[in-house]
């Protein structure tokens, strides 16, 4: 395969960047398909994010396909010693077909060349990842351990065209190497099982979009005490409604109580804490910087009407709030997480940060 050698630290691991998602005009293209077209180089990172949604205590996760990738693709390394101590190596194969043994085999020799030069250890498990799975013969032999060594076995014996120029002396150590190893640690992974393991981390929006985003987590009313994260938009608030109210309004826990404005306020503080439920459910199911690209989209949409001429803070207010809810946010994909409320909510964030506000004068 044809990439350059990449190694990640999983707790440095690159979150991929989301662009803008495709719009179709007819029915989505499933992730199979989409698959069909990758490159080498995206299968092999389609693997090593793959690697990262298995039930494994991999301490890293290492990408080495290419020139001189001694047979690794990708590799799950269980401990600090790397390709020396636990590991799990990743074989990608995309090929416009199923896997036959004449595909596995010269990988299954290269793995057992390396061994024997002493460039990495046996790993606990060698899997073969293609996007048409590996053929009924080969899939057999893989649910039969010991008939695929001997088939390995026939595959390098002396004359074949496999070992052909292979020094005699590496060729037996080989054979007596493979003897002695459980071929157990080959396995298969069909296409079906992958996406499964794959949807369930943060890399699949970016590659597949939004469609199998699972359900928001419930929201539950805010609480009661406003927050340290509340002050900037709260105080937004307390100047549209100083505008029209002569009260005093320098304590903002009297605002929900407020014969005038108290429904008002306890309304945008609900829209509030629903976009911010919105962004930590997003932290964990999408990749890194999507919800502030969902910001972005719902600033872009309203700084127009937020910079228009409107008369009063609240007329200013309730406009964008209006047209938030309007805003095409279809490319996007969070677009079936973000309601009414949320991208309410999301204004609210905005001026929480300094980029909208409601009184005339002031905006950003």
């Amino acid at each position: 395969m044809t990439t350059s050698t990449q190694d990640v630290l999983i707790s440095d691991m690159p979150i991929p960047s989301v662009g803008p998602q495709p719009t179709h005009t007819g029915p989505p293209v499933p992730p199979a398909q989409r698959i069909f077209f990758y490159s080498s180089g995206d299968w092999e990172e389609f693997i090593k994010e793959w690697a990262l949604g298995l039930h494994e205590s991999y301490t890293q996760v290492k990408r080495l396909g290419g020139s001189g990738d001694q047979g690794i693709d990708v590799a799950g390394f269980k401990s600090d010693a790397g390709l020396e101590g636990p590991w799990d190596c990743f074989q990608g194969k995309h090929y416009a077909g199923p896997i036959a043994p004449s595909d596995a085999w010269p990988e299954i020799l290269k793995m057992f060349v390396h061994v024997d030069a002493g460039d990495y250890v046996l790993p606990d498990s060698y899997r073969f990842l293609a996007p048409q799975g590996c053929g009924t013969s080969l899939n057999r032999l893989l649910s039969k351990p010991t008939k695929l060594r001997v088939k390995f076995l026939e595959a390098i014996a002396d004359g074949t065209s496999l070992t052909s120029g292979m020094d005699a002396a590496l060729l037996s150590r080989v054979r007596k190497l493979a003897e002695e190893s459980d071929f157990s640690m080959f396995k298969s992974v069909e296409l079906h099982e992958a996406l499964a393991v794959h949807q369930t981390t943060a890399y699949y929006v970016a590659r597949f979009g939004g469609a199998h985003l699972p359900a928001p987590s419930a929201f539950s009313e805010p609480p009661k005490e406003l927050g340290d994260h509340e002050v900037n938009y709260v105080s937004e608030l307390r100047k549209v409604y100083a505008e029209s109210c002569s009260d005093d309004l320098t304590d903002a826990a009297t605002f929900g109580s407020h014969p005038r404005f108290g429904d008002h306020f306890k309304r945008q503080r609900y829209s509030f804490y629903a976009a911010e439920s919105l962004r930590m459910d997003a932290r964990d199911a999408v990749p890194e910087g999507t919800f502030e690209r969902l910001q972005d989209d719902v600033h872009d949409g309203v700084i127009e009407t937020s910079s228009a001429e409107h008369g009063s803070g609240m007329k200013r207010l309730t406009a964008v709030l209006e047209h938030s809810t309007l805003v095409d946010l279809t490319s996007h994909p969070l677009v079936s997480w973000a309601g009414p409320q949320a991208r309410k909510g999301i204004c609210h964030q905005l001026a929480n940060d300094e980029r909208l506000t409601w009184t005339p004068g002031e905006q950003s």
